[in-house]
């Protein structure tokens, strides 16, 4: 039997009525409805409603035809909605909230905008911004849906079957016809439907644009841009200035060099175009803001479940209070978070499998961020909004990872010389995290840089400290729930190279590791497994190098390295704004002997100097550097709070 009656309905009524019919506002929050318990025979009793709150429920759909053609205001926050088509029966809707839904994405929140031309407020925020970015996708999609209707048309056989050619063109249309970021592409292909059965009703005659109210020109004109590109900060005439205040000079035009510097002299560079120049982690939103630092990139993993090739086009950003979600190819900031007080030094990806109370499996992908304050926070990257916090450390968060195996491992390095392994569980059905500590590591100095073994990511984990590159068992079979380092790997026998920083770490294969910070001016290449047999029962190990990578003479720590394993491709940052490409299965296929002298990178990307209107330009340093597996993008992030992003031609 349904919880909604006439008498309830009455008694949460405005104004008080005998009538459901003169009712015209109704609250029905926090009953634990579920979606089969609006009856909409019922409620289409409610002639003159115009206000209606379901918030706190636990709705999964709306019903298709509710009845309520007079509705202005909606609330359905704090709800299990997964889908948001059924809005469309309240076309004259004008405020919306749709918070704490968090199986709701980013596509969901233009759908509503298509769906609902009269809408003023969604979540108590302006729409007209969300509206107008709908009607810029609309115009292209429109556009290249008549495209591909050309070149279809023209292909087809004229024997072929009119209504099978139709269906024909709708499948290839939304198979072929791409646009926007990879986050969209629900809406997008939602939208190419339409448009292209739009199109085959027609005859192919014309192709209608969305039907969505025009905002007034002040309205358009009010509008910021979510990111706007800024004046870099290093101009090639000028030297490296240590001092804080950092010398600024007037900066033309340059593009991006790539210049093979490998030692035959056969390989190309790499052709790779600047998109966007980003200042999203500015302070109050200054433009003036160049020296908010940027520490942390991560690109998130294409989880599409057999999808040969599937790469991402979505990087997520750190630094000073700040963490941004950006798409790489249109430079658009999906997404931001802030924590005042906070200064984010890492962030890192995973995906979980939620089950919902209906039984349904929904894949989340989980953003975890962490910093000054020693705590992991843990958001909820498509819905937008924090689901955990864990008070990990008393102090600082250096960095942190995933675990590549198991989902909900996390492991966290601080300035308090520990390093943690969390299970952070999955949420609950009020989407909170439970996180349990499995693990605690003891480091003799400061741990920066955070490695599972790729070949055996449960057995054991790689750390470049302030004092070193240290490893650890972390197999949970073991009864100790606390353990001191292992091994402490040196990279010269009989030198004092052993205590030396190691800030750069990350494995090229499965075998070789790249690490960075023991010597001076280079980057090494070494065995894991080589150096792993001739271990014996000692602690302290001299690492099996096999080549020595040149990179910048600079006695400046903390650039950090990364490497694209599929394309055996490592990079670097450096003091002068450079990015050092090393493609490294092209020196391992070298005969041995190596050569003693270290290797030159194949490419090394020059910083670009745009020139902004009446700006200038100063110097600036690659703090991190990120690519996605593929390569098709690269992102870096500098001391002086710009986001660089270079796409692969």
């Amino acid at each position: 039997m349904s919880p909604l009656s006439p008498r309830l309905l009455m008694q949460r009524g405005r104004p008080k009525s005998d009538r459901l019919g003169r009712i015209r506002s109704l609250d029905l929050s926090g009953l634990e409805l579920l979606s089969d318990d609006l009856d909409p025979k019922l409620l289409s009793r409610l002639k003159l409603l115009q206000e209606l709150d379901l918030s706190n429920n636990q709705l999964e759909t709306l019903p298709a035809d509710l009845g309520l053609a007079q509705l202005r205001i909606l609330r359905c926050a704090n709800n299990q909605l997964g889908d948001v088509t059924a809005l469309c029966q309240f076309p004259h809707l004008e405020e919306l909230s749709l918070e704490g839904n968090p199986f709701l994405t980013v596509s969901d929140n233009l759908k509503v905008a298509f769906l609902l031309p009269k809408l003023r407020k969604v979540n108590g925020k302006d729409a007209s911004s969300t509206s107008s970015q709908v009607e810029n996708l609309n115009r292209e999609l429109t556009s290249r849906v008549a495209a591909h209707w050309e070149k279809f048309m023209a292909t087809r056989s004229p024997e072929e079957e009119v209504e099978k050619a139709q269906a024909d063109f709708v499948r290839s249309a939304v198979r072929d016809v791409r646009y926007g970021p990879e986050s969209l592409s629900e809406f997008t292909q939602w939208r190419v439907r339409m448009i292209s059965e739009e199109l085959v009703a027609s005859g192919g005659i014309q192709v209608h644009e969305a039907d969505i109210a025009e905002r007034s020109p002040k309205a358009t004109a009010a509008q910021e841009p979510r990111v706007r590109p800024v004046a870099l900060k290093r101009p090639d005439n000028v030297s490296l200035s240590l001092s804080p205040n950092k010398r600024v000079c007037p900066s033309p035009l340059a593009q991006v060099e790539g210049s093979p510097a490998g030692s035959n002299g056969s390989q190309a560079a790499l052709k790779l175009e600047p998109l966007h120049f980003l200042q999203c982690h500015s302070k109050n939103n200054s433009r003036q803001d160049l020296e908010t630092q940027l520490w942390g990139c991560a690109f998130e993993p294409a989880w599409e479940d057999g999808h040969a090739g599937a790469t991402s086009q979505t990087v997520a950003t750190c630094g000073g209070e700040a963490v941004c979600v950006i798409d790489c190819q249109t430079g658009i900031v999906l997404h931001k978070y802030k924590a005042p007080g906070e200064e984010f030094f890492s962030v890192a990806w995973t995906a979980l499998m939620v089950v919902t109370q209906a039984g349904h499996k929904k894949r989340w992908s989980v953003l975890a961020a962490a910093g000054l304050r020693g705590m992991v926070r843990l958001l909820h990257v498509r819905a937008g909004f924090c689901c955990g916090v864990i008070r990990a450390h008393k102090k600082a968060i250096a960095t942190l990872c995933f675990s590549p195996t198991h989902e909900t491992h996390l492991f966290t390095a601080s300035y308090d010389k520990r390093i943690i392994l969390w299970d952070i569980g999955v949420p609950n059905h009020e989407y909170e995290f439970q996180a349990s500590q499995l693990l605690t590591l003891d480091a003799t100095s400061i741990p920066l840089r955070l490695c599972p073994v790729a070949s055996c990511p449960d057995a054991y984990l790689l750390a470049g400290c302030e004092g070193g590159c240290c490893c650890w068992d972390v197999r949970l079979d073991q009864p100790q729930k606390r353990r001191v380092c292992e091994v402490e790997f040196i990279f010269s026998e009989g030198s004092d190279t052993s205590g030396r920083r190691v800030d750069g770490l990350a494995f090229v294969n499965e075998d070789i590791v790249a690490s960075k910070g023991n010597g001076l001016g280079t980057i090494c290449l070494w065995s894991w497994s080589q150096t792993w047999v001739g271990r014996g029962s000692q602690s302290t190990v001299a690492v099996v190098v096999l080549a020595q990578l040149q990179w910048s003479s600079t006695k400046l720590a903390y650039f950090s390295l990364s490497t694209c394993p599929d394309e055996g491709i490592l990079l670097c940052g450096d003091e002068e704004g450079n990015v050092w490409i090393y493609d490294i299965r092209h020196i391992l296929l070298q005969q041995p002997p190596l050569p003693a002298a270290p290797q030159a990178p194949v490419q090394i990307l020059k910083w670009p100097q745009p020139q902004a209107l009446g700006e200038t330009v100063t110097k600036t340093m690659v703090n991190t550097v990120a690519a996605n597996p593929t390569l098709t993008y690269l992102t870096a992030l500098t001391d002086s709070n710009i986001v660089a992003i270079w796409k692969r031609q």
